[in-house]
């Protein structure tokens, strides 16, 4: 209580730093002990890209937000006049934990359509390379993301939720838990796909994401088009995209797409006037590997 009243007395910005740093103690307190104990690859914990990816932590955690207020404003008021009102009030008048849950599904639509444009539309591609550039897998690397690529992610997941009413933008001055929920959970999910375990899940990699579904798609060969979703992966099913052999775990991430790679380098390559294709030459050799 003591440390929560020390905050308050502190400038807006700083108590952001602060919380997000606490959340960074926290987060790593959970994913290096799990990631020493149940390593997948054995890499150090301060890898080539830590202290970078450390840095798009601080910016992602911070800017997108302030990016996405006046753009989601906007939208969530034309959306409240666009929608017919009785799907919104239909949607409104659920209990919290079935808008929860159709707003966890139907966001991940819309991620799942807003990641796989970021493959195949080149413009996209260009910001989203940056997320494809980690040649070494743990939790941290779910931050390395062009800011860009995240507004674009979250515009993707948030927009169908607000114009089916299952989230409520326009809900006067209080605070709609949904989407704060899907977001929470959205994002500790991301860390953990991401993470160095070996874990499988057996049928479950069916029904939720796991490590090795989200690895493959970090695969440094054709297979990085492959298995879009976040957090359900049926819906690669669905859309003709899954991909998860059994036992089989890559044995190489990145891509071929040329990335800087300081974090300045990195944040104002998309707007370079010439860029290389998206993977153009697929990697020879063998892609895969029996993990250890």
């Amino acid at each position: 209580m003591e440390l929560v009243q020390q905050l308050r007395h502190l400038p807006t910005f700083a108590v952001e730093i602060a919380r997000i740093s606490i959340w960074l103690l926290l987060l790593m307190a959970v994913f290096v002990p799990l990631e020493k104990l149940f390593s997948l690859h054995k890499q150090e914990i301060l890898r080539k890209s830590f202290l970078l990816d450390l840095g798009y932590y601080f910016i992602n955690s911070l800017l997108p937000k302030m990016i996405l207020v006046i753009p989601m404003g906007l939208i969530a008021w034309l959306l409240h006049r666009v929608v017919p009102g009785g799907v919104q009030t239909f949607a409104q008048g659920m209990p919290i934990q079935f808008r929860l849950l159709g707003a966890l599904v139907v966001g991940e639509v819309g991620f799942y359509w807003g990641h796989r444009w970021s493959h195949e539309i080149p413009f996209l591609w260009r910001f989203h390379a940056v997320h494809h550039s980690a040649e070494e897998m743990d939790w941290l690397v779910n931050t390395k993301v062009h800011p860009f690529d995240v507004v674009f992610m979250r515009l993707c997941g948030f927009v169908p939720m607000y114009a089916l009413g299952l989230a409520q933008p326009m809900a006067g001055r209080s605070i709609d838990m949904v989407p704060l929920l899907v977001m929470l959970v959205g994002t500790i999910w991301g860390f953990f796909i991401h993470s160095n375990v070996r874990w499988q899940f057996g049928w479950l990699a069916f029904v939720i994401a796991t490590p090795m579904f989200h690895h493959w798609h970090h695969t440094r060969n054709e297979h990085i088009d492959k298995n879009y979703a976040s957090m359900l992966p049926w819906m690669d099913k669905v859309f003709g995209t899954w991909y998860l052999p059994k036992k089989v775990w890559p044995a190489q991430y990145g891509t071929d797409t040329v990335i800087p790679e300081g974090l300045a380098g990195q944040l104002l390559y998309p707007l370079a006037p010439t860029h290389q294709e998206h993977h153009e030459e697929p990697v020879t050799g063998s892609a895969v590997q029996q993990a250890s």
